[in-house]
């Protein structure tokens, strides 16, 4: 009864180390590497959501990918919304800082986008709430950028950077 005892105590001192030295080890890789996400919504169709409400696509999001605010025209990209801080928005970068762009019903017909920003657009124009709302976004806002659709398994993929045709920038700062 007594060995039985403790064997018990060694398997519970052992859960518990192994515990604390994993929860700070899986809470850093999820803030700092990547993590998952189900995309909402119907502002990204077709590229994420193609079924509409049917199905959710999740995909995986690298935070270390954008430590530097390395983004480049076509990422798709996850970030806090610049109206409602408590809100994770996922939109395609359409230009970077010092581009000149043609906005979609933005209160300005040409945007020059300024340092530090960029113009973010959802890929189904008139159900995105993007860049055309609320202008040039910060690079802090962002959070990280979609690399995969890990779900569901007959949309697997890696995301391309595309940028439609349309919306290329119209001038582009050397």
């Amino acid at each position: 009864m007594a060995q039985a005892q403790g064997l018990g105590k060694r398997y519970i001192k052992a859960f518990f180390k192994g515990f604390f030295v994993a929860v700070p080890i899986t809470v850093t890789f999820l803030d700092r590497v990547a993590c998952v996400a189900r995309v909402e919504g119907a502002s990204m169709q077709p590229s994420l959501n193609p079924g509409g409400r049917q199905a959710s696509d999740v995909v995986l999001l690298n935070h270390w990918s954008i430590r530097n605010y390395d983004v480049q025209r076509g990422d798709i990209v996850s970030l806090v919304s610049p109206r409602n801080p408590e809100q994770k928005i996922i939109k395609r970068v359409i230009a970077l800082e010092g581009d000149i762009i043609k906005t979609i019903g933005y209160k300005k017909k040409y945007v020059k986008v300024p340092h530090g920003h960029i113009w973010v657009e959802g890929d189904h124009h008139g159900h995105s709430f993007d860049s055309n709302a609320f202008g040039p976004v910060s690079l802090g806002l962002l959070h990280a950028r979609a690399t995969h659709i890990l779900w569901p398994p007959q949309r697997w993929q890696k995301l391309q950077p595309v940028l439609p045709p349309e919306r290329k920038p119209l001038q582009r700062e050397q």
